[in-house]
């Protein structure tokens, strides 16, 4: 892949990631989640990936995969490159002034950074769910969930509104809102706008969707129908996740990988990630010594 470059040199925008906290010690409880089975195929491969912000060498060949229909955590301390990675799976990273990307993405097969690759269609039907509820606040409720659908879009108004319930019903939000629905965004609360953000993310049918700490600003009962909601969509998309939070990552994902100083120094199988690590980093960083 040849380097592409982008316009703005800073990270601004991109969302702090979060220390570990006291969350890591001790190591949490690994159980399988309720759903987990083992894929065998893949969705998405990252090779030899590296990343800059201006001189700023973020990510240092990166390779790794996410498998279909399974939740992929991606976990390290602040500053390691996981949001950076998870914005590079999409080719959000090349929209920074002064940001640049050698290696490879391959989607189901194909290199989204191959040069007749439209960046707009990657991202429809990779799909991105920020750290931080962003929906358009004076736009109503179903507006919100279809906003996507709406640009160029030749839908009667009749199969908007379709696709409007279907989404809401797939992020578990329709029953909570669908006396209400012309009610603005910003009027539900910070976990049911995260939902309706990621029912916004599900309408335009993506195939994979990302999600950079997406219960990091929520309560914790907030954060449970999150954790539920991953689960409950990982039987039909495939889901990679960047999260802070060493219980989360343990209760939602079926693959992680350890990254630190730009660099991915473990990936496997969460119970193996967390009880058996291979290399004495990740022990060390699941165990809370450093974060």
């Amino acid at each position: 892949m040849t380097v592409r470059a982008g316009q703005d040199g800073s990270d601004a925008g991109y969302g702090a990631a979060g220390s570990v906290g006291e969350d890591t010690a001790p190591a949490p409880d690994v159980a399988a989640p309720a759903t987990q089975r083992e894929p065998s195929d893949t969705a998405l491969e990252a090779s030899e990936v590296s990343a800059w912000f201006g001189a700023n060498h973020v990510l240092k060949n990166v390779s790794m995969v996410a498998k279909a229909r399974s939740v992929t955590a991606i976990i390290g301390p602040s500053g390691s490159g996981k949001s950076t990675l998870i914005r590079c799976l999409n080719r959000m990273h090349e929209e920074v002034r002064g940001a640049k990307i050698t290696g490879k993405v391959l989607f189901q097969g194909s290199d989204i950074y191959a040069p007749a690759v439209d960046p707009v269609d990657v991202r429809r039907r990779i799909g991105m769910v920020f750290q931080r509820p962003t929906p358009f606040p004076t736009m109503s409720i179903m507006d919100n969930a279809i906003a996507g659908l709406k640009l160029g879009s030749r839908h009667s108004k009749a199969d908007l509104r379709a696709h409007g319930e279907e989404s809401l019903r797939e992020a578990g939000l329709w029953d909570e809102v669908k006396d209400r629905l012309n009610q603005p965004g910003g009027s539900l609360s910070g976990g049911q706008q995260q939902r309706l953000c990621i029912a916004r993310a599900l309408a335009v049918e993506p195939q994979l969707l990302l999600m950079d700490e997406p219960a990091s600003a929520l309560d914790p009962s907030s954060t449970l129908r999150i954790e539920q909601l991953m689960n409950d969509l990982k039987t039909r998309y495939t889901v990679v996740i960047v999260t802070h939070n060493m219980q989360q990552a343990a209760r939602v994902a079926d693959e992680t990988v350890f990254m630190l100083d730009g660099e991915v120094i473990e990936t496997g199988p969460t119970a193996k990630i967390f009880k058996h690590p291979a290399d004495e980093r990740t022990q060390d960083y699941v165990l809370g010594r450093f974060g």
